[in-house]
């Protein structure tokens, strides 16, 4: 199959739009106030954005209090039916917004191209779940009387999204929360706005009504939301980003009582025992650690390898990232882009570092380019000890840190040995201890014999320091409902 044409990147830049979008139009931010966006493969700006203040913000939470009642009332089938036209107009799309992404973010086209299929699918499950919010209807056991349970929008949302994938961390909030009835104010990561505003127009053009959707770049994100969390109209949070971040927002948002979901920080083991299939294991350990070039909440940060497979899969693995070409994300040959900023790129450089200078052995990579752009290589250490940052801290970079382990209940202990627990990965060849082990792991995620685990018809999220709520699946559009009691009288 040929490759899909890619867009001139310069005509499409000049075709992005750049303001705010605040209640159905597209409105510069006060005082034609801008920020720049920069291209991590080169650090060069790419276009200005608008910037949104507090006032703009509050001006898209009223649009969003304005249009709440009336879309909370529009029949199932019309949000949902809207929902699809959304997604159709995304896969149209699709090149540009994968574009979009890598001269943002930075990531491979090819993992751009995966994130638009992954994101828009949300739009569509949502649009199928649209339908089917459930209430029921019983008697009292006591008698006398009905049992009524309805559920029913929560109101206007405040929805903050991450850099690392700009389409889908939006996408998966946007739809439930369009699905449920709720109207939803986005405020994009300030270092990728660009795609969040494509899909609002995208969104626009499908006849999404003003004020149902505001979108607001912002350079100033505490400045712009802590007014919207004090404003009694608000009535839900979602946060997808680090756990400190999400500490934050929680504890601001406890006054007004917000429903909240946080989607926080991972530190993913993947553990390897000595019945798993090695070849399939580094398959899986490929996919687990490389997708987004490293720079997921789900990516694989620890490799807890049996003893007795060890030298066996780091070999094999150290071979396989060894493939990886590092290079602009638009290039067609990359399959290795840049991190998305010179303080990320220095993160990884740092974790690294300091595993090695506490007796970390090099297999793969480990040293910075000297190359325009914010570059890290695929790198493998082996030999970590145990005092090493690297598997205490999110890494967020093309990092594999591998350590041994003998036996199952050091595995798993092994595994456990974190504050977070948002994704796990086991491999094995014992459905018994598959299960026993997916049962003891703290993590919301478990993928078995799997590198890639998100899905949209699973519910996505963590546990402990990961945070709480779900994302995706039959449970996601809970997430955006109340639960509505009502007792009837029979006489």
């Amino acid at each position: 199959m040929d490759a899909p044409d890619t867009p001139d990147p310069q005509q499409l830049l000049r075709s992005l739009p750049t303001r705010l979008y605040l209640g159905g139009t597209w409105r510069d931010a006060e005082n034609a106030a801008t920020f720049a966006v920069s291209d991590p493969a080169t650090g060069e700006r790419l276009l200005d954005v608008a910037d949104a203040s507090p006032a703009d913000a509050q001006a898209a939470l009223d649009a969003a209090a304005a249009a709440q009642r009336d879309w909370a009332a529009t029949p199932a089938r019309e949000r949902g039916e809207l929902l699809r036209g959304v997604w159709e107009r995304i896969r149209e799309h699709a090149e540009e917004l994968a574009l979009v992404m890598t001269l943002e973010m930075g990531k491979a086209l090819p993992e751009s191209r995966a994130e638009v299929n992954y994101g828009g699918e949300f739009f569509r499950w949502f649009a199928e779940e649209a339908v089917r919010i459930e209430g029921r209807f019983t008697p009292s056991p006591a008698g006398g009387g009905r049992i009524l349970v309805a559920k029913q929008p929560v109101g206007p949302v405040l929805a903050i999204t991450p850099w690392n994938f700009p389409l889908a961390m939006g996408t998966r909030k946007i739809g439930p929360a369009l699905a449920a009835g709720c109207t939803i104010v986005v405020k994009p990561a300030s270092a990728t706005p660009l795609t969040m505003l494509y899909l609002a127009k995208l969104m626009d053009d499908a006849g999404v009504p003003a004020g149902v959707l505001s979108v607001l770049p912002t350079s100033r994100s505490s400045a712009v939301t802590e007014p919207l969390l004090r404003d009694p109209r608000l009535r839900k949070l979602t946060f997808t980003g680090s756990t400190e971040v999400g500490r934050t927002l929680v504890e601001k948002s406890a006054p007004g009582l917000l429903r909240t979901s946080m989607e926080l920080g991972g530190n993913a083991p993947f553990v390897v025992f000595d019945d798993a299939d090695v070849d399939d294991a580094v398959d899986g350990a490929a996919l687990a650690k490389m997708r987004n070039g490293g720079e997921a909440c789900t990516a694989a940060n620890r490799f807890h390898v049996d003893t007795s497979v060890a030298a066996e899969f780091t070999e094999k693995l150290t071979a396989r990232l060894a493939e990886y070409v590092l290079g602009p994300g638009s290039d067609p040959e990359t399959t290795l882009g840049p991190l998305v900023d010179e303080k990320q790129r220095d993160k990884v450089a740092e974790l690294v570092d300091d595993a090695v200078s506490k007796g970390a052995t090099v297999a793969l990579g480990g040293t910075v380019p000297d190359r325009a752009g914010w570059f890290y290589p695929a790198t493998v250490l082996t030999d970590v000890p145990a005092d090493a940052r690297i598997l205490k801290e999110e890494v967020f970079g093309p990092v594999a840190a591998i350590t041994t382990f003998d036996g199952e209940d050091a595995g798993v202990a092994a595994a456990n040995d974190t504050e977070f627990g948002l994704a796990a990965y086991v491999y094995t060849r014992s459905l018994g201890r598959a299960l026993r082990v997916a049962e003891n792991v703290d993590s919301g995620m478990v993928g078995v014999n799997r590198g890639v685990i998100s899905d949209t018809a699973a519910p996505f999220g963590g546990i402990k320091q990961s945070g709480f709520g779900r994302e995706g699946g039959t449970e996601g559009i809970e997430e955006y409902l109340d639960t509505k009691y009502v007792a009837l009288k029979i006489e």
